[in-house]
């Protein structure tokens, strides 16, 4: 089961009997191409079947057809193998993550000529990035088994090759290098003793892979751990000799698709894309049995039971999902009252009711409640994964609403976890503290809702919250959430600009641009990270280049206290407006009124779609909302004093 679930993507559903044809049909009416592309990867393809893709990719492009809503990415592939066959899977797997990929291949076996130089064809194009892709063939690994010193040393020389590499791709303008881990081979000489000697090839390829590791952290750069993902397939079915031999090939040919899908999600989880949401199903799902029929005693989840344990390894996979961030909620044809009591009182449920932001228990069709529980959550459609035991429930959310992500699962439920986890949805290039508390703030949002609608009128309620809100410049403290923020928010982004963690470093040091992140708290609990601004010195003015909302905290009137941070701090340094500019996308509507609400006034417009306001920061009036302002991190000559 493990390898027919890792080789034909089992997650997927079948490609469509026509699969040739509707990929020329795309071009009939090219209007949509984006989309219908996405919907054709988002099956279980072959390498032809992603080759075939890619052209359909590569035509697009030179017809000039928009691929929205597709995301551009331009990758580099500095390869010591053969990489022209991956290339094209790689292009064809993005698009069932959301991005029309541009790959270029570097010529084969010059990893660092091409990096070193800026003249070639390589390293004079623009990549948001470039993948790494060595193989331990390619370096000189030559060490003497038992000879500490010698391996020590021959670690130390293949870390610094990587480094070479690595910084003349910075100094040629890559902003991310993602990393390949190596893969060791499967032959051993002393079996167990292998991973113990030191210099032999297998304990030799663990050092380098951690010193890759350990080489990435605060770097901004990104790690694809292609040797754990040998490792779970098997190194005795990744590694064929013949291919090696042959074409030099770095692992078998049936592992393409599922190599490419992992390229894919690590560069769709650059960009933000990664799901945020796992709704579970409940009846033959997280449980055994239908709870309606069988009652609170016949449902199967405890502990000693096979069936039982099988669902119940589910729940504790959602939980730990849940424990970094994943939001959980529930999608169930059922009576409320009835579908929640086993989160109530089965002693046996690992879930219970405070695990879950949302619970939709209803005999609404799914398509509705998935809308709803998006729209509870203030998140797009493509941010939801539903896990559904039924292959007709399956069939209607993909035909309804094909954003949102359903996994096919097996029939054994003690599959369903793993298959989850094969999947990939929820891909991570970073992980923060704020991460981890993510689906404890919304569980807070909900309980200030409730607060809401006991109040009389909206401005008590708003006291009653008692907030509070941090301002202070980009730090490094704050960098990597901040990296996910402008990468992930889309509703409530005047922009949509995407950042590389290089990106923010730079624009921290840099005189004529101002960093602003902010942090809201009240009596409920925190809300971590809200807003970030950046804005760049223009002459007089500032020019916000970014600027992003949690949905979060919306209704709050937060949104005035930043512009009163801004306004303050812009008057101590002298500028003259405030220059804002809204980009509309088919996501980020919700902020289309943004600076007309906040007084700004409208510039004429340039007839691209694009809206540019300004505000004069002299005249303005600084708002006032019953948020209490602290400051910390700035120079002391704009550390403000006032506090509201």
């Amino acid at each position: 089961m493990t390898q027919s679930l890792y080789r034909n993507l089992s997650w997927l559903p079948a490609a469509p009997e026509k699969f040739s044809s509707e990929c020329r049909a795309i071009f009939d009416e090219p209007s949509d191409a984006g989309v219908r592309l996405r919907q054709l990867a988002d099956h279980a393809l072959t390498d032809r079947q992603l080759a075939q893709l890619a052209t359909s990719v590569s035509r697009a492009h030179t017809l000039g057809i928009d691929l929205n809503p597709l995301v551009p990415f331009r990758l580099g592939i500095l390869s010591s193998s053969t990489a022209d066959f991956s290339s094209s899977a790689i292009v064809g797997s993005a698009l069932r993550h959301g991005i029309a990929l541009e790959c270029v291949n570097a010529e084969f076996g010059s990893v660092v000529q091409e990096a070193l130089s800026a003249s070639s064809a390589f390293g004079s194009s623009h990549f948001d990035a470039v993948l790494i892709a060595l193989d331990y063939r390619a370096l000189p690994l030559r060490t003497e088994v038992g000879n500490r010193s010698l391996a020590e040393s021959c670690v130390r020389t293949a870390l610094q090759y990587f480094e070479t590499v690595r910084r003349a791709l910075r100094n040629n303008g890559i902003p991310v290098c993602i990393l390949q881990t190596l893969v060791p081979p499967a032959e051993r000489l002393f079996g167990s003793l292998d991973r113990r000697l030191p210099g032999s090839l297998l304990t030799t390829i663990d050092s380098i892979n951690r010193g890759i590791e350990e080489s990435i952290a605060g770097s901004g750069d990104v790690l694809f751990d292609v040797a754990a993902l040998a490792e779970i397939v098997g190194l005795a079915d990744w590694h064929s000799a013949t291919a090696w031999n042959f074409a030099k090939l770095p692992f078998s040919n049936s592992f393409l698709p599922l190599y490419a899908d992992h390229v894919a999600r690590l560069i769709a989880a650059m960009r933000g894309k990664s799901r945020r949401v796992l709704v579970l199903d409940l009846d033959n799902t997280i449980w055994g049995g239908v709870i309606g029929d069988d009652g609170l005693e016949g449902i199967q989840c405890a502990e000693g039971d096979p069936r039982g344990e099988a669902h119940r390894s589910l729940q504790r996979y959602a939980l730990e999902l849940r424990d970094r961030g994943i939001l959980l909620a529930v999608c169930s044809k059922n009576s409320d009252d009835v579908a929640r009591r086993p989160f109530r009182d089965h002693p046996e449920m690992l879930l219970r009711e405070e695990h879950i932001a949302v619970f939709q228990a209803n005999w609404n069709d799914k398509a509705t409640n998935l809308k709803a529980i998006a729209e509870e959550l203030s998140l797009g459609l493509d941010s939801l994964v539903l896990v559904d035991d039924d292959p007709n429930e399956r069939h209607l959310v993909r035909q309804f609403l094909p954003s949102v992500a359903v996994p096919e699962l097996p029939a054994d439920p003690a599959l369903f976890a793993r298959t989850l986890s094969a999947a990939g949805y929820f891909e991570s290039v970073a992980y923060s503290k704020e991460d981890s508390q993510r689906a404890r703030h919304y569980q807070e949002n909900a309980h200030r809702l409730d607060l809401q609608k006991t109040s009389l009128d909206l401005d008590g309620y708003l006291a009653s919250l008692k907030m509070e809100i941090t301002f202070q410049p980009f730090d490094a403290a704050g960098r990597q959430r901040i990296v996910q923020l402008i990468n992930k928010s889309n509703q409530y982004n005047l922009t949509t600009k995407r950042y590389t963690e290089a990106d923010v470093l730079a624009a921290e040091s840099d005189p004529d641009r101002f960093t602003l992140q902010a942090r809201l708290s009240d009596a409920v609990g925190d809300n971590g990270m809200i807003s970030v601004v950046i804005c760049e010195r223009q002459e007089c003015n500032w020019i916000i280049d970014t600027w992003l909302m949690s949905c979060r905290v919306l209704g709050r009137r937060v949104e005035w206290m930043v512009l009163r941070e801004l306004l303050e701090q812009a008057r101590e340094r002298g500028i003259a407006k405030l220059v804002g500019v809204y980009i509309p996308t088919e996501r980020n509507k919700l902020a289309a009124d943004h600076f007309e609400k906040l007084g700004f006034r409208q510039c004429p417009s340039n007839g691209q779609g694009v809206s540019v306001w300004e505000m004069d920061v002299a005249a303005a009036a600084l708002p006032v909302a019953p948020i209490a302002v602290r400051r910390s991190g700035f120079p002391p000559q704009f550390q403000l004093l006032e506090s509201l």
